[in-house]
């Protein structure tokens, strides 16, 4: 199995054009031309432990997973999904498979690292606050250990992992955006995003595209099998081999409507495969093609590809499934200012917290206190109304913009930190009569948050909704507000309208002092 895979420290966004000259096979001669990008081992390899025996499935066959920048995973070829991994507070970046793809960790740039299947809950970095975003994960061969890097190059190990040096203390001319482990787990590349590689413990160099001119910059890597190579792809889809990596075939010759964001190597073959941020997969060599998402409209983009068994064919997850903020049927509370005092609700599986006070521009003055309740499992929301009452569109798009971009600021301070965001679109905050201003308005205000890479939805009912928008249709998730008893909300996920064009995640519901909620 390929234990690697890495996603850009740049961010492409879906739909960005991705075009580049053809990238032809590279060789170590070629690419060392330049000043080597390599350091030396700065610690002695130690033996890695024999991992405790795991039967691989006996009819297996070479598979994968994508990976989306909010911890959702997608299956093709039978690959199994074990969980989601959206409470990690910040981007998702990248995932590493456990022994024989039985489980995986899946990692955010805050460092923090969820554990799903047999993968075990080693720890994370989240607790060391690392000066840099985490870009990168691999696991060691054995399947019990696992490499976290930054953009600056610092390593993070984990488990059976052994440290053996980083480029964190090094002034980098660009960014880390990857790393991959050798055969036995005694050593480790990193890539920068221009290709410079960098070798630590038993890794050998090969090469690397440092003094090359690129079209593209280099967002990922992966090795082969005995570790005595590695491949680097660029965003346009340009791969380079080096060592005994066979050069199989590439994308930069052709137009693509989104990025590449990521490559990994098939099981039993030489061959690989290559993701693009909208979810499409290209397949070279021996790789075989399992499907893609590429013509479907993802909530989320994709910043991942690792191989897997697969058991079967298709698609068994769906392109959005599985996404939501919270596990299917947790129930719990949203508060916000109004509690302020009042005392909060008891014990909950999901809680919302609104970081205004009543409207936007304003605080909710017991946020921290609100979010300390809400514990480490908690999304956002903020309130949102027009500018002013002349409902003129001049400035609509930039008033939600900005007042977004202030209620992260806002939530930031208070140490309320949460990937999944909700807009408070209600008939009582504001709204002008102009339903194409207060539609720009929500449009901004979306487009801030995801310029954070933030997930975000929109809290509302079909007629509030159709009354302050006529039927805007931004396609985002929804929490849909019913009034009616929290017993009710299983029916209403099946039966709400999707009034915003996006998929029902949350139902709000319930009687007495507080609003309940519930996950679909």
């Amino acid at each position: 199995m390929a234990r690697s895979l890495a996603a850009g420290a740049t961010l492409f966004l879906a739909g960005a054009s991705a075009l580049g000259v053809a990238a032809s096979p590279a060789s170590a001669d070629q690419a060392a031309a330049g000043a080597p990008s390599t350091v030396s081992s700065i610690v002695t390899p130690t033996a890695i432990p024999t991992p405790t025996p795991i039967s691989a499935p006996a009819s297996a066959t070479a598979a994968y997973w994508l990976l989306t920048a909010n911890g959702g995973i997608m299956s093709f070829g039978g690959t199994k999904v074990y969980g989601s991994a959206t409470h990690l507070g910040a981007p998702v970046v990248g995932m590493a498979t456990s022994a024989y793809g039985q489980g995986y960790w899946i990692a955010a740039s805050n460092g923090g690292v969820s554990a799903f299947g047999d993968a075990p809950r080693l720890g994370s970095a989240r607790s060391l606050h690392p000066s840099h975003p985490i870009v990168g994960i691999v696991s060691t061969p054995s399947g019990d250990g696992f490499w976290l890097v930054g953009s600056d190059g610092g390593v993070f190990n984990f488990g059976d992992a052994g440290y053996f040096g980083s480029t964190g203390a090094r002034h980098l001319s660009k960014p880390i955006v990857g790393l991959a482990a050798t055969a036995d787990g005694l050593g480790y590349w990193l890539v920068a995003s221009d290709g410079g590689v960098f070798a630590f413990g038993d890794a050998s160099y090969y090469g690397s595209t440092g003094a090359m001119r690129l079209s593209k910059p280099i967002v990922g890597m992966d090795a082969t099998a005995d570790g005595l190579g590695y491949w680097l792809v660029g965003s346009d889809g340009g791969v380079f081999a080096f060592g005994d990596a066979g050069w199989s075939g590439s994308t930069a010759g052709r137009r693509l409507t989104s990025p590449i964001v990521g490559i990994s190597r098939a099981p039993w073959s030489s061959g690989y495969w290559l993701a693009a941020a909208n979810g499409g997969v290209f397949s070279f060599g021996g790789a075989p093609f399992r499907g893609s998402v590429g013509g479907i409209q993802l909530l989320h983009r994709v910043v991942a590809i690792e191989d897997g068994p697969g058991l079967g064919t298709g698609v068994v997850a769906g392109a959005n499934a599985g996404l939501g903020p919270f596990p299917s049927g947790s129930t719990g509370f949203d508060i916000s200012w109004p509690q302020c005092g009042n005392g909060y609700p008891g014990g909950h599986q999901l809680a919302i917290i609104g970081v205004n006070g009543g409207q936007a521009d304003t605080a909710n003055p017991c946020l921290s206190d609100e979010v300390a309740w809400a514990g480490s499992d908690h999304s956002l929301y903020m309130n949102l109304n027009s500018p002013d009452g002349s409902g003129s569109p001049q400035g609509a798009y930039n008033y939600g913009y900005n007042a977004a971009l202030w209620s992260v600021n806002e939530a930031t301070q208070a140490g309320a930190i949460a990937q999944d965001w909700w807009l408070d679109i209600e008939i009582g905050k504001f709204w002008s009569g102009n339903q194409a201003a207060n539609s720009q308005v929500i449009q901004g205000a979306i487009d801030a948050l995801h310029s954070k890479s933030l997930t975000v939805g929109v809290y509302s009912t079909a007629y509030q909704w159709n009354v302050i928008t006529g039927g805007f249709q931004p396609g985002v998730p929804e929490w849909y507000a019913t009034g009616g008893p929290l017993s009710a909300t299983p029916t209403w996920c099946a039966t709400a309208d999707a009034f915003a064009g996006g998929p029902v995640w949350m139902i709000q519901g319930g009687a007495g002092p507080f609003d309940g909620d519930y996950a679909c």
